[in-house]
Parts: C-alpha cells; sequence; structure tokens
C-alpha cells in the first residue's frame, strides 16, 4: 500500500534554489581544476597537455566508480531522511565511508605497482616524451585517491540532507589551492607536469580533511560516533551497493569504452591528442547545468520516494528536467559562439585549433537535444532504484555506438577527430530513447531500496 502521507512539498522554490546553487558553483569549480591543469600545463607543450589528458581519463574512470558508490549511499541515506530513520541513516553513512576508503587505498596501491604497464596496456605505443609525463601524473594523481573517496563520501552525506554548501565550500578552497599551486610550481620552479599534478594533490588533500572535520561536527546527526561503525557490515552496506555496483559497472564500462576511444584518438597524431583534450575540458564546461541537476535529484526524489509519495516524485523530476534542458542550451549556445577565442588560449597548433573547433560545435548541436535525457535522467532513474536498468541501457549503447562507431568512422570513413565525436553523439540519442520511455512508463518508482 502506497504511503500517501505528505501534503506539503518535500522542496519549496526557494529550498530547491538553495540546494542548486551551491552545486553549480561546486561545479563550476571543479571544472576550472581541468582548465587551469589543461591550461598552464599547454604552456610547457604538446607533450605535456597530450599525456595530461591522456590520463585524466583514467582519473576519470576512478572518480566516476567513486561517484557511482558515493551516490548509491546518497540514495539510501535519502530515503531514510524520508522516512525520519535517523539511526539507519547513521550506520549507512558510516559504511559509505568503509566502502568508498577500502575502494580507494586498493587502486591506489594498484597503480602505483603497476603503472607503466597500465599506461602502456590501454594507451599502446605512444611518444617517449609523452610516455614519461604521464606516468609522473598518474603516480602523484593515485596517491590522491583516497583523499577524494573520503570527499566524495563526506559531500554526499551533506548534499542527502539537502546542505549542498559544505561541499561547496570545499571545492572553492580545493580550487584555489590548485590553481595557486600550478602558478608556483608549474612556472616559479618549472616543474611542469609534476607542479601541476602536486598542486592538485594538495587541493584534494584538504579538500578531505575539511569535509571529513564538517561531518565529525557533534551537532551533524550523521557523524560517526565510533571507529567501530566503519566495521564493514553486510545489512548497510548491501542497498548502497545494490545501487553502487550497478552505477559503478556502468561508469566504469562507459569509461572503459571512453579509454578504448582514446587509444583511437592517440594513433591520430599529437595535434589530435591535444585538439580532443581542449575539447574535452571545454565540453566539461557545457555539461555544468546537466552535472549540477544530476547531483540535486538524488536528494529531492530520493526522499520524497523514501516516504512513498511517487506524485511528488515525479512533479520534481519534471521541473529539475527543465531546468537542466534551459541550462545546457544556454551553456553550449555560449560556447558555440566563443569557442574560436576559447581555443586560441590554449597554444595549439592551426591544425589542432581547427579540429577542436569542429568537434565541439558538433558537440554543442547535440548536447542542447540530449545530453540531459542520456545523463541527467537516468540520474531520477537510479534515485528510484533504477541502477540495473540504466547500466544496461548505458553500458550496450555505449559498445554498440560509441566505440564501434568510432573506429567504423575513424578507420572506414576516414573522419578523422570528427568521428569519434560523432559516434558519442549517435549513442546519446540511443540513450535518450530508451530512458525516456522508462520515465513515462513509471517502472523506476516501484523498486525497493531500503
Amino acid at each position: 500500500m502506497e504511503q500517501e502521507i505528505h501534503t506539503r512539498p518535500f522542496y519549496t522554490k526557494q529550498q530547491l534554489a538553495r540546494l542548486i546553487w551551491p552545486l553549480l558553483l561546486e561545479q563550476f569549480l571543479a571544472v576550472t581544476m581541468g582548465l587551469a591543469d589543461t591550461f598552464m600545463v599547454s604552456s610547457v607543450s604538446e607533450a605535456a597537455v597530450s599525456s595530461v589528458s591522456l590520463v585524466d581519463t583514467i582519473n576519470v574512470l576512478v572518480f566516476q566508480i567513486l561517484s557511482a558508490l558515493a551516490s548509491g549511499g546518497a540514495v539510501v541515506v535519502s530515503q531514510y531522511v524520508g522516512q525520519k530513520n535517523i539511526e539507519r541513516t547513521k550506520k549507512c553513512a558510516a559504511q559509505l565511508y568503509s566502502v568508498l576508503l577500502i575502494s580507494t587505498v586498493t587502486v591506489m596501491a594498484a597503480a602505483a605497482a603497476g603503472s607503466t604497464g597500465i599506461l602502456r596496456f590501454i594507451f599502446g605505443r605512444i611518444d617517449d616524451h609523452v610516455m614519461g609525463f604521464a606516468q609522473t601524473y598518474f603516480l602523484i594523481s593515485a596517491v590522491s585517491y583516497p583523499f577524494m573517496g573520503a570527499y566524495s563520501a563526506g559531500a554526499a552525506l551533506f548534499r542527502a540532507q539537502g546542505n549542498s554548501k559544505i561541499s561547496m565550500k570545499a571545492s572553492l578552497v580545493m580550487n584555489v589551492i590548485n590553481i595557486a599551486g600550478n602558478a608556483l610550481l608549474i612556472y616559479g620552479f618549472q616543474l611542469g607536469v609534476t607542479g601541476a599534478a602536486l598542486a592538485t594533490l594538495a587541493g584534494r588533500v584538504f579538500a578531505a580533511v575539511w569535509v571529513t572535520l564538517q561531518q565529525q561536527k557533534a551537532e551533524n546527526p550523521f557523524r560517526i560516533d565510533r571507529l567501530s561503525d566503519l566495521k564493514p557490515e553486510r545489512q548497510h552496506i548491501r542497498p548502497i551497493l545494490s545501487i553502487g555496483i550497478p552505477s559503478g559497472l556502468e561508469n566504469g564500462m562507459f569509461q572503459i569504452g571512453k579509454l578504448c576511444v582514446s587509444s583511437l584518438t592517440a594513433t591520430l597524431g599529437t595535434p589530435a591528442i591535444a585538439a580532443n583534450a581542449v575539447a574535452n575540458t571545454v565540453a566539461t564546461v557545457a555539461n555544468i547545468p546537466g552535472n549540477t541537476i544530476g547531483l540535486a535529484v538524488i536528494p529531492v526524489i530520493g526522499q520524497c520516494l523514501g516516504a512513498g509519495d511517487k506524485k511528488q516524485a515525479v512533479s520534481y523530476s519534471r521541473q529539475l528536467m527543465a531546468a537542466a534542458l534551459a541550462g545546457l542550451a544556454a551553456a553550449n549556445i555560449l560556447i558555440y559562439l566563443f569557442i574560436p577565442g576559447i581555443a586560441e588560449i590554449y597554444h595549439l597548433s592551426e591544425s589542432a585549433k581547427i579540429m577542436c573547433i569542429d568537434v565541439i560545435r558538433l558537440f554543442n548541436i547535440f548536447s542542447i537535444f540530449f545530453w540531459a535525457f542520456s545523463f541527467t535522467l537516468p540520474q531520477i532513474l537510479r534515485s528510484g532504484g533504477d541502477a540495473k536498468y540504466t547500466m544496461s541501457i548505458s553500458i550496450l549503447s555505449m559498445w554498440m555506438f560509441r566505440v564501434v562507431l568510432s573506429y567504423f568512422f575513424v578507420l572506414k570513413m576516414n573522419l578523422g577527430l570528427m568521428g569519434v565525436w560523432l559516434g558519442m553523439c549517435i549513442d546519446w540519442i540511443c540513450r535518450s530513447i530508451f530512458f525516456l520511455i522508462r520515465f513515462y512508463g513509471g517502472k523506476w518508482m516501484e523498486h525497493k531500496v531500503i
């Protein structure tokens, strides 16, 4: 029997605004870290910026898996908040920290032990200069993984409460540290890629420590009271992993597919790698509105469904999707107009600059119509526990369209870097169709998460 116990909205328009605006600023700040690294490293050489780009595809894989596990915890915690079950919420909060810390320490150790082999396996034969820079950047990046795990856990728990200001403040200082460190270590001490990696590491250490200290304040109802609470407990980890594992597999396979495409891009030469690096960085700016709403839907939809109020869940879903579509349209139109000037500041060769402008404009057109339905909408489905469906569609679409078509367009049609991005856009169309059908069918609200 459905619980229809809420006659008042879970979130007023003002409360939604207080949730979304800090998330928007946080996403913008997170993107500036990538922009700062790419821009400042680009002053060293094309080999340097290419190495950072290649390693960042691995880092994104790790962070996407972290994000998936954190989102799994956030969905469970949000639904317990909707039920007003604080005891279970506290237990899940501690278990989320355990899951993320164990996972990240394991990955860090593997990366440290086999960095050269991992890079060679993924990217094959690349220029010696690029490989040298890539190995340095990868090793230092790996040290930051456990810190990002702690930050992700704390940030997810605050968002589940409807408090997005904590992670926003941490992101602000993290980026100040990163940018100031880049300026000092790259330009002052001439450390190049090493300097960029160390500056990023310092920012992530701060973010992890500060968010964890905020999490442990006495007034926080979700604080971890005892170290023994971190001992893994199956009954509390299971609901987190029921969403986190499918989402992690989805994100992992998605990024592995992107790595396969990156290997294809690497065969197109250093100018194509550099153009792709800058284009990917600029594209992340266009995605900010969609990613922001994707984070906001978890506490909003999770609390609605935790209390059994499906009507409000659907209503908020439509409102938030409309906001995502409007934001993505505005961001992509601006970037489409100004990309020639943006590409100019990255010190690219003429051929790399032309490729960058062409692929970004293709991205802008398709992103306006399909990005939100491909990536923001599935976050709504996951908030209802529909993680296995989103995983299945995303993996199938990724490999059938983005990967296979990219190789076809590049190797058979000779479309170069444009072929890689065209395959990506076709992938979005497929995802959008299936996720829209699922949303309007309503099955995504029928899962039992807690």
